[in-house]
Parts: C-alpha cells; sequence; structure tokens
C-alpha cells in the first residue's frame, strides 16, 4: 500500500499538496472536490457519475484521517462524504494531467463555465 510521507494545506485552503515517494503533488481544492470518491459524485455503478459544476471557489475546511489509510476532506459547499484513501489521493495525483482537461471538456460539453475555459 503507498502511504504519503506528508500532506498541506496552504494558508488560503485552496491547494493541497501531498508527498509520494518524495514527490510533491500539489492539487486544488476544487480538482479534489470534482474528483470526490463519494457516491454523490460516482454514482453507485458505472454510468451514474454526476457532473460536479461551479466548484472553483470551495475551499477545504477541515481534514480528518480516517485509520491509516485515509483522510475525509470536508469542503466549504458543505460536501463531507468522500473517503479519500491513499490510493485514490495517488491516482489522482499521478493522473491529474490527463483528469483535469477531462473534467473541463465535460464541463464545457455540458455548457458550462469555468475561469479556465
Amino acid at each position: 500500500m503507498i502511504t504519503p510521507s506528508n500532506i498541506i494545506l496552504n494558508k488560503g485552503k485552496t491547494l493541497f499538496t501531498i508527498t509520494f515517494d518524495g514527490v510533491d503533488y500539489p492539487l486544488t481544492t476544487e480538482y479534489l472536490r470534482v474528483y470526490s470518491p463519494s457516491a454523490e459524485v460516482v454514482g453507485h455503478g458505472p454510468g451514474q457519475e454526476t457532473l460536479q459544476v461551479d466548484k472553483s471557489g470551495v475551499t477545504i475546511t477541515r481534514i480528518e484521517p480516517t485509520g491509516n489509510y485515509a483522510v475525509i476532506l470536508f469542503f466549504s459547499d458543505g460536501h463531507d462524504s468522500g473517503i479519500y484513501s491513499w490510493s485514490h489521493l495517488h491516482h489522482l495525483a499521478t493522473n491529474h494531467k490527463d483528469l483535469w482537461p477531462e473534467y473541463l471538456a465535460r464541463l464545457k460539453a455540458a455548457g458550462h463555465a469555468h475561469p479556465e475555459l
């Protein structure tokens, strides 16, 4: 099991940096929010995902450890039902270059605005 050696939330609570194998991965809170592992976001099976919109201003208000395998992230929009396992965070960190543009493309296709579009 991969385990992070460090987690830092910046003062603005908008950038969550996680370190795996000596590499820092700065992840925006918006990215973490839209790729939450919760059923609200991913659904209960393939094709049941819910596109998260208007999350560009969301912040993390609290981080709560869950055992030795995960954290729960509490977001300013009230979302707190996703358990972010180390493996899920590692996946998000190492696949950011593919996942973020994919999310932006889905937003655009659905007719939603985003500061980066």
